[in-house]
């Protein structure tokens, strides 16, 4: 014990007085390097007495006397003090409240100098630390109750060294403790720091680079803990306390410190703990946005900082993910003048040394009063934490995390920002990676579904679509709003099997096949069965399903073919919900020759029919039955009268989603208003045209059209003349009055559409019919029918009374 003294100050005795087993006395508990009574110390001191250590310790500020002053006290006090010595009494204090006081005495009659003072300063601080690890010689001291072990035997255990630091060169005069600590051979040693710290584990370097760049260091001291690797591979805790020295300049010149073993800051069970933790979260966040929530929750509250930032690393721009507060007059100026939308951009060209840290690709730690520019001083005016995020061999992004108040980074809050700082940058690729791939997926998907729904004769349709979050595959669902002939609409909606491209891709031919049968005029069931036989004939492993739906808008009357899909779900005008009973086929793409029965259902104005896919209703926490009476119920409590709110509220409660959402409604209110129709069969005989002019005639007449009748007889004329001479079997003249419309319709059995010439001279023969059509009609179209084609032009009447066009059923 002599020797450790000699080397802290030079000290020739060392003792430690503790709070006796009663509250009004002070017992020495240790003494080293001699005798304490041949210094004239008693074994224990009343705290009413005048002395030492019963003075230090009651103000709480260190005794220095020379031999004036120790003398002076010889005169009044209990004990007889030899003269020509000098002491010290350095109190000993723990979370706030004293433990207890170390007395050293020299053999000298000048005193301690300040670099000594400084010295056992330090050594009292680390005896006191040892303190409040578990080596407290009396617990009652610091408010708890339990034995009064004496300190002795445990304080020879306790290893401690000192150093000395010439900023200027670099130069290191460390004691042989300082080297048994860190495991250099005392004569392997060159004098240099960078020896040293080449032992220090890298993670813990920025801290001892604080104390070596005397611009980091306060000039109050620094208290820190780091860990060496030892050459077994074994990792030790040292604690280290330095103080600064300034030159006549104030300049800083030299950095005194003294080292101690620190076993008992070994990570605790509470950071393992919150290492995992954050492992889970980040394991289970798959966007950007859900990295930044986690990492917030993660290093806010737990370490008690003011603020977090986190930024990505995207070619040499930083783009802020999140900061926490949000609320930008909780940062500094620089940074609210790049507030542009939800985050601001990074004022990274501002901030050199945040560049500086993220090309070196490590932690950077700075304490308060670091020099550092306003954009970064101002996030932790009293502790700032730098953490580089690296994956994959490089650096991905930045974290900032800030403190208001002054505060010190110990050894576990390094090894968790350490932690934190791997888990992050993985995290950070791998959800941009997925946020990448959600992206395509989800712009893929749209691209096949439909842009806009087309206005509907007495009726509004909307619809909605959200993927899944859960796997951010690119899934099958699809629906589609398909305008037929005669105020008819089809509404489909339905679910390719898997989460794929290969779903996607299957998803889009069945939309267009369906869509293409529809326009065809061929009916529900005929429409899907032919579907089926496509997707089987496709030879893939996949399945669909479907819900298909005609609807006549005049009548009010819907044709419902189900294959393996859940069925729609009607709110009458009541109010009351319920789901429309269809007996239904299997899937497509299953049987080649699968039947799929045709349910018919009745729409009265007012009615709202929803179709939908799964994702809506069934998910791994809610069953299919429950999912279906839930939705019912939002229905029934709905506003029709915004079909587009209505569709939003029944979306309301979908968050987490494991499969993709298909949504579609329709409210139907009925033609109040319908259009006058009428058909005739032109019969193949030589005067057929003349009796299909007559017909016309008639029906022009009775509907009081006047005005266009020469233009309407000429088309009817033109059409009906192409379909006897070009096509075989029946033809069908079709004449349709809709407000100031009148549609001319011919259906033959043909299914090749009217030729127009590329080019026309005097000499044709054949050609000018299909010229005059588009001359004297709006619009002129030709579309498909099952085993066939019409050929249709309208012509634009002139406004006549009301009443008179058109009748009200």
């Amino acid at each position: 014990m002599r020797e450790r003294i000699r080397v802290f100050g030079g000290a020739a005795l060392a003792a430690v007085y503790v709070p006796g087993k009663r509250d009004d006395t002070l017992q020495l508990v240790e003494s080293a390097g001699g005798s304490g009574a041949r210094y004239g110390l008693l074994p224990s001191y009343p705290l009413s007495a005048h002395a030492p250590v019963v003075d230090a310790f009651r103000t709480g500020r260190p005794l220095w006397l020379n031999a004036v002053g120790v003398a002076s006290y010889g005169e009044s006090g209990p004990e007889t003090l030899p003269a020509q010595i000098s002491l010290g009494a350095l109190p000993l204090g723990a979370n706030g409240q004293p433990v207890g006081c170390l007395v050293v005495v020299d053999d000298v009659a000048d005193g301690f100098d300040a670099e000594r003072r400084n010295f056992l300063e330090l050594y009292a601080d680390q005896v006191t630390a040892w303190l409040e690890a578990g080596g407290e010689p009396n617990t009652h001291a610091i408010g708890r109750t339990g034995p009064r072990p004496m300190l002795g035997p445990a304080l020879d255990r306790f290893c401690v060294g000192s150093f000395t630091l010439v900023l200027s060169t670099g130069q290191i005069d460390a004691d042989s403790r300082v080297l048994d600590l860190v495991d250099i051979p005392q004569d392997a040693f060159d004098g240099r720091v960078e020896t040293l710290l080449a032992h220090t584990v890298p993670d813990d370097l920025p801290s001892l680079m604080s104390i070596v760049e005397p611009g980091h260091m306060t000039s109050g001291g620094r208290e820190l803990e780091f860990r060496i690797r030892r050459p077994t591979g074994e990792l030790r805790w040292l604690r280290l306390r330095a103080r600064r020295l300034a030159d006549g300049g104030g300049k800083p010149e030299r950095v005194l410190g003294v080292v101690a073993d620190a076993a008992h800051l070994r990570p605790s069970a509470d950071e393992v703990s919150r290492v995992q933790r954050l492992s889970v979260a980040l394991a289970g966040a798959m966007t950007v946005r859900d990295v930044s929530r986690a990492v917030v929750a993660a290093l806010r509250d737990p370490l008690g900082a003011d603020r977090v930032a986190l930024a990505e690393l995207e070619a040499d721009r930083l783009v802020v993910t999140v900061l926490d507060p949000p609320e930008p007059e909780a940062w500094p100026e620089l940074w609210r003048s790049e507030w542009r939308s939800e985050w601001p951009d990074a004022p990274a060209r501002a901030l050199p040394t945040l560049e500086a840290a993220l090309r070196e690709g490590r932690m950077s730690l700075w304490t308060a009063g670091s020099a550092l520019e306003p954009g970064l001083a101002g996030i932790g005016p009293g502790g700032l934490a730098v953490l580089a995020l690296p994956a994959e061999g490089r650096v991905v992004g930045s974290c900032l995390i800030g403190w208001d108040e002054p505060h010190e980074f110990g050894p576990e809050e390094r090894s968790l920002l350490t932690a934190t700082a791997g888990l992050v940058g993985q995290a950070l690729v791998r959800a941009r990676s997925l946020d990448a791939e959600h992206e395509l997926a989800t712009m893929l998907q749209r691209s096949l579904l439909p842009r806009k729904l087309p206005n509907l004769p007495g009726g509004v349709a909307v619809a909605r679509y959200l993927p899944a979050t859960v796997g951010l595959a690119v899934g099958g669902d699809w629906y589609d709003v398909i305008p037929l002939s005669e105020n008819h609409v089809a509404l489909v909606v339905g679910d390719v099997q898997g989460h794929n491209a290969g779903a996607a891709t299957i998803m889009g031919q069945m939309r267009t096949a369906i869509r293409a049968y529809a326009v065809e005029g061929h009916p529900p069931d005929v429409v899907v069965s032919r579907a089926n036989r496509l997707l089987v004939g496709m030879e893939t492993d996949l399945f669909a399903t479907c819900c298909y739906v005609a609807i006549d808008m005049e009548e009010g009357d819907a044709w419902c073919v189900r294959a393996g899909h859940l069925p729609p779900l009607l709110r009458d005008p009541d109010g009351s919900t319920r789901e429309v009973v269809i007996e239904g086929g299997p899937p497509l793409g299953v049987l080649a020759e699968a039947e799929f029965p045709m349910t018919t259902v009745a729409l009265a104005p007012g009615a709202v029919l929803t179709l939908l896919t799964d994702g809506l209703v069934e998910s791994s926490s809610l069953h299919l039955e429950d999912g279906m009476r839930r939705v019912c119920d939002a229905l029934s409590t709905a506003d029709p009268t915004d079909v587009g709110r209505m569709a939003d509220q029944l979306l309301g409660g979908v968050n987490r989603r494991d499969d993709d959402v298909a949504l579609l409604l329709l409210r139907y209110d009925g033609i109040g208003v319908r259009p006058l129709r009428a058909g005739w069969t032109v019969w193949r005989l030589p005067d057929a045209v003349a009796h299909a002019r007559r017909f016309t005639s008639r029906m022009l007449r009775s509907w009081r059209v006047t005005e266009e009748r020469d233009a309407i007889l000429l088309i009817v004329s033109e059409l009906v003349t192409n379909a006897l001479v070009h096509t075989q079997g029946q033809v069908r003249l079709d004449l349709t009055l809709t407000g100031e419309r009148l549609r001319v319709a011919v259906s033959d059995a043909s299914p090749r559409a009217p030729v127009k010439p590329a080019t026309m001279n005097w000499e044709a023969t054949g050609g000018r019919g299909i010229l005059l059509v588009q001359a004297v009609s709006a619009s002129y179209g030709s579309v498909p029918l099952s085993g066939g084609k019409q050929v249709w032009a309208e012509v634009a009447l002139q406004p006549r009374e009301p009443g008179v066009t058109t009748r009200v059923p």
